[in-house]
């Protein structure tokens, strides 16, 4: 099987995706109170930041491509 590149920025959508479901089930479960709108800020500061670790991430693995081709 091949194997697949490893993609930070999916690891932290889904973190974002998972902190707004605790938020809503916390609010729902009326542990936590806070207005709904302001989750789509957070979310939104959210993607930009998953954004950028995908920029970084690609950076590292395109900058390590020319070193040594033997060790792939």
């Amino acid at each position: 099987m091949r194997r697949h590149e490893f993609e930070p920025g999916k690891i932290v959508v889904g973190l974002i995706f998972l902190g707004g479901c605790a938020m809503y089930l916390a609010m729902a479960a009326g542990l936590w109170h806070f207005p709904a709108y302001a989750l789509l800020p957070a979310m939104g500061m959210g993607f930009i930041a998953a954004g950028l670790v995908s920029s970084l991430a690609f950076g590292i693995r395109r900058r390590g491509r020319g070193r040594d081709p033997e060790e792939r």
